[in-house]
């Protein structure tokens, strides 16, 4: 039964119909991904009309194509002008635009696109082999188990605070504050708003991602635009050898099996994946000092982690008839308005378009490395546009952007205020990535600790009496101490051979 419908998926897919569409999708996808502030979820909202018309099987690769191409498409960006086009990318940014500043974007991009395709594969050969054993896992996480897996995301802080622990400390308390701004969720409760309806809905995501990196960079950039300078950014098309793969691989495929958990686990996302692995990554590499200057495994990790994350997310999706993160509920409307249920029943009542679905994701990422190869020759031209006329067109895109978020001119000012926040503090060593991390973590450790607090009645050890919470505060609490003690001991170390010598 089940060959048949594997043989039957294949032929349905490779139709002509369905192949051209993906194709768009992909396209499209990449797109989206590259502009800041237009995400993968905005570009699956856009094509959503489009599938209507199609069938669900075709429909379906559809919006796959622009949700895959666009967690990839972010990373272009990211790397070439250090803005993230999604919040997915937001870890990338990190090495990747170091690595352009040296002239390396095309090995950067090449190793975005070549870790991003196989966490892909990766991901969707686990949606077809262990989909709904991996979902009722899933469903064990409650909020004790979400506010410890925040927690141990909130521990990179001290992997990405350069010199100074106590002011990447500082940063995050202050991304997690402005995190707070808004209505209160449990309550309903304006607060922090100071009186102002545009506060009320919080503080969005990426007028702040734009602000933090792409306004602070263009205002830094700025300074010197009119100038001939070794330091501009150039473009050598520095080849990624096999050599460069096989050294990564391991990381790659670690961090895709990161991806691939937290993916299939609903309402986190592929922007705490890219973070967890490239947390990972650093902790256990051989090569520590060069993250943060321009790492080719900081990139691979980051990149796998977020694709990791897009088969993952249909694992509860298909299986339970629960969205595993935005860019899967936008989905989940499209399958209902094809007249299909997600859930168990699914699988009974139309195993032919859930088989096409899942075998289809393996074909979509096949397309993504051969419209990746094109896309990355076609945006690395951008290194090569002098300074002081590129700012104007990316200053534009920004605003575009951050305005089309929510259609609102107050997330302008909002990441213009960001982007003077991320040019002003750096200079005085406070890193902006941080910051970053309590934002996008924030909302999650804050909601999960109070739902778990109100489930337990205000008893604390419901965090230490769940195995799967008390794994993750463990593993939280070895990510801070582990640095620290490693530090201590080498300076102890130096100190007595300093001694012995004197």
């Amino acid at each position: 039964m089940m060959g048949e419908l594997l043989v039957t998926s294949l032929i349905e897919i490779f139709q002509l119909k369905n192949i051209l569409f993906v194709f768009i999708g992909v396209a499209g996808g990449i797109l989206f991904g590259s502009i800041p502030g237009l995400t993968a979820t905005v570009g699956v909202a856009l094509m959503l009309p489009l599938s209507f018309g199609l069938s669900p099987t075709t429909g379906m690769l559809l919006l796959l194509g622009v949700y895959v191409g666009g967690i990839y498409g972010g990373s272009i960006s990211a790397i070439l002008i250090n803005a993230p086009g999604t919040p997915a990318s937001a870890a990338t940014i990190i090495d990747g635009y170091h690595l352009s500043k040296q002239g390396k974007a095309g090995m950067a991009l090449k190793m975005a696109l070549v870790a991003s395709v196989i966490a892909g594969l990766f991901s969707a050969m686990v949606l077809i082999i262990i989909a709904p054993q991996i979902a009722k896992f899933a469903l064990n996480f409650g909020p004790a188990e979400f506010f410890a897996l925040a927690l141990f995301g909130l521990t990179m802080i001290a992997s990405v605070s350069e010199k100074s622990l106590v002011k990447g400390m500082i940063m995050g308390f202050l991304g997690m504050f402005i995190s707070t701004i808004g209505l209160d969720p449990i309550e309903g409760l304006p607060r922090l708003s100071f009186g102002s309806e545009n506060f009320t809905g919080g503080v969005s995501l990426i007028p702040a991602l734009i602000g933090l990196f792409a306004i602070s960079e263009i205002l830094n950039r700025s300074q010197t635009a009119h100038l001939k300078s070794d330091d501009q950014i150039g473009y050598v098309d520095t080849k990624l050898t096999f050599s460069h793969i096989k050294t990564n691989l391991k990381t790659i495929i670690k961090s895709s099996g990161i991806g691939t958990f937290i993916g299939s686990i609903p309402g986190t996302g592929a922007a705490i994946a890219s973070f967890l692995s490239y947390n990972e990554a650093h902790r256990s590499s051989k090569k520590k000092d060069e993250f943060g200057k321009g790492s080719l495994e900081g990139i691979a990790a980051a990149e796998a982690g977020n694709n990791g994350v897009t088969g993952a997310t249909l694992i509860p999706l298909l299986t339970l008839g629960i969205p595993g993160d935005t860019v899967t509920a936008v989905m989940l409307g499209a399958l209902m308005m094809q007249g299909l249920t997600p859930g168990p029943q699914l699988f009974t009542n139309n195993p032919d378009v859930v088989y096409s679905i899942m075998i289809g994701l393996l074909f979509v990422n096949l397309v993504l490395l051969i419209q990746g190869k094109w896309a990355i020759k076609l945006f690395v031209k951008v290194t090569a546009v002098p300074l002081n006329m590129l700012i104007p067109v990316l200053l534009a895109l920004c605003f575009i952007g951050a305005y089309g978020e929510n259609s609102t001119l107050f997330d302008v000012k909002l990441m213009m205020l960001f982007g003077l926040i991320g040019y002003v503090l750096p200079k005085f060593g406070f890193p902006v990535i941080p910051m970053l991390l309590g934002i996008v973590l924030g909302p999650i450790a804050e909601n999960s600790f109070r739902q778990a607090l109100i489930t337990s009645r205000g008893d604390w050890m419901i965090f230490f009496t769940k195995p799967i919470s008390a794994t993750f505060i463990i593993l939280a609490i070895l990510s801070l101490v582990l640095p620290l003690l490693t530090s201590y001991l080498g300076k102890k170390k130096n100190n007595q051979g300093v001694n012995k010598n004197v």
